[in-house]
């Protein structure tokens, strides 16, 4: 089989360009990485787990990616929702699950309407779609969903562990937006 390569194509390929080492660096940041690695908390103590009054409500960390944890690829949060109140609401562009540890409530969920003509556009939905959740259940989250959640006692607080992946946010999607603050923030 006889190829036919252009031979400006090759010219062009072999052209004089800038030279760099993105390669070597590479290589020296994974280095540095795997050894970095090594002296990373693999068991996180209840003590080590701090509080943060964020736009979102209370929460606390359980993995963090500044928690200098082994894990790279997750966030994990407890996050306590007050007696009869609601946590903010917010959107990401990463899936969400939860986990309710105690207490009763529901979550709104406006999924996104999305189109790509020449440009990304995303929509909310106007009216939410609305979950039920108890202690035991776990409950998904789709990607860019704009979500809120409540907690229906009016007497007890509710607690749920909170899961998000940081992949889509490595992969150059650190698309977060809080919407609307927890009350009391």
């Amino acid at each position: 089989m006889n190829r036919v390569i252009d031979p400006r194509e090759r010219e062009k390929s072999h052209a004089e360009v800038e030279q760099v080492d993105f390669y070597s660096q590479a290589l020296k940041a994974s280095e540095q990485f795997r050894d970095e690695y090594k002296g990373r908390l693999n068991v996180v103590k209840a003590s080590q787990m701090p509080l943060e009054r964020s736009p979102d409500g209370l929460i606390k960390h359980i993995i963090n990616e500044q928690m200098d944890t082994k894990e790279c690829c997750l966030d994990l949060y407890q996050q306590f929702i007050p007696p009869g109140k609601a946590t903010g609401k917010h959107r990401h562009l990463s899936e969400e699950v939860f986990y309710v540890i105690e207490g009763n409530g529901y979550d709104l969920h406006w999924d996104v309407r999305f189109d790509c003509n020449h440009e990304m556009e995303f929509s909310w939905e106007e009216e939410p779609k609305r979950f039920e959740w108890s202690q035991g259940d776990f409950v998904y989250i789709p990607p860019y969903c704009t979500h809120k959640h409540f907690n229906s006692d009016p007497k007890h607080e509710a607690r749920i562990i909170v899961i998000n992946s940081r992949i889509v946010k490595a992969m150059g999607f650190n698309w977060f937006e809080q919407i609307e603050n927890a009350e009391g923030y």
